[in-house]
């Protein structure tokens, strides 16, 4: 997968971290993941379709998750708690929204979020083609953007 396709999730995970949850994303090295285990204990999931086909999932360990979600609903978010899985599925939104509008001339439709609780929970990936993970470490901890998609059309991805 072409590194101008990550490029826009990048960006966004800086950008809605930094605006929904006031902390800075430091981003590690990608690197592209060669089996289906999660890389956390929360995964939260969109999928996308239209011009690309493939998803996103921002994995966190089950701490940073319940920081993450209490910090971006302004309340103590347990991992029981009804409003935990969609607080991290709406920052997962946020990102793919967020990205998506950075690929210019591309009809890209995102689907619903799905969350994923557990510890060793697997998200299976496509066979053709790989996800990228992109390790991101915050105040409140590391979690990790993982990017797999197949471009359909040939993009314009926005650089501003």
């Amino acid at each position: 997968m072409d590194v101008k396709y990550i490029n826009p999730f990048v960006a966004a995970v800086r950008n809605v971290f930094h605006t929904m949850l006031g902390v800075e994303v430091k981003i590690g090295k990608p690197y592209v993941k060669d089996d289906e285990r999660a890389s956390a204990d929360v995964s939260a999931i969109i999928g996308f379709s239209g011009d690309a086909a493939g998803c996103v999932v921002i994995s966190f360990p089950k701490d940073v998750g319940v920081k993450a979600a209490s910090t971006f609903a302004g309340m103590e978010l347990g991992e029981d708690h009804p409003d935990f899985a969609d607080a991290l599925g709406e920052l997962a939104n946020m990102v793919a929204g967020n990205a998506k509008k950075d690929f210019e001339g591309v009809e890209i439709s995102i689907s619903l979020p799905s969350v994923i609780i557990g510890q060793s929970h697997k998200v299976s990936r496509s066979n053709t083609f790989p996800r990228v993970v992109i390790p991101c470490d915050t105040s409140l901890g590391q979690f990790y953007v993982e990017v797999g998609m197949k471009i359909e059309k040939a993009a314009t991805v926005s650089t501003g």
